[in-house]
């Protein structure tokens, strides 16, 4: 983390498996990129504090719909884009660290196991919203943190970490460039732009999924 600046403008992509990721992360990124801000699901500022503290800070929050909700009202479709479009609009102009879990959802062998993830330690990543944001702020990103977390107890509740039950954990950063042609691209209408996004995060994906192998192998 040595060489980022406080003032940047940087998108956070990490793997995700408990809430004790995001303390992590704003424990390793204290004072030394802006404050991470996260696209949360609407109903989280519902949670006591936290969601009030989340909406004080400017946290976007967007509202899914199911498909049942799109059909009876087809006015509901692209809420969400037009929320981040409006989100990054404003990032474009201050400081930020904008974050993104990759995966969409937190790992659990099950729903591994559902996907069919071609990993061993990470579901598939879903390339629209890092996309999104990319083709949105466009030259603002300085750079991609690409961040691994891994625990020594598999996947830490909340309890466990106030309780001091976590033990080691493992985190890598990696500071990557924006692939040149990536920012500002359209991933929705140009296919050829979201094949070779997708390459993109999935090499990334790789990579990252060889390191979690390598830190879980014991040493012989």
């Amino acid at each position: 983390v040595e060489g980022l600046r406080y003032g940047g403008h940087y998108l956070v992509l990490a793997n995700h498996q408990s809430w004790v990721d995001i303390l992590v992360l704003q424990k390793v990124f204290n004072r030394r990129i802006p404050l991470l801000r996260f696209f949360l699901k609407s109903q989280l500022f519902w949670v006591p504090l936290l969601g009030l503290a989340w909406w004080a800070l400017d946290f976007p929050f967007m509202k899914r719909y199911s498909k049942q909700q799109l059909e009876r009202r087809p006015e509901l479709a692209g809420r969400d884009l037009a929320v981040t479009r409006a989100a990054c609009e404003k990032f474009r102009h201050i400081p930020v660290s904008v974050m993104n879990f990759v995966e969409g959802t937190r790992f659990t062998p099950a729903k591994h196991a559902q996907q069919g993830s071609p990993y061993r330690h990470l579901l598939r990543p879903k390339a629209g919203g890092v996309a999104f944001v990319l083709g949105a702020m466009g030259e603002a990103i300085e750079s991609v943190l690409d961040v691994t977390v891994s625990y020594d107890i598999g996947k830490p509740s909340l309890v466990d970490l106030f309780t001091d039950r976590v033990g080691e954990v493992r985190v890598q950063v990696r500071e990557r460039p924006v692939p040149p042609g990536l920012a500002g691209g359209d991933y929705e209408n140009d296919p050829a732009h979201r094949a070779r996004f997708q390459a993109w995060i999935n090499q990334v994906w790789d990579d990252k999924d060889a390191l979690l192998a390598s830190w879980k192998t014991p040493a012989a």
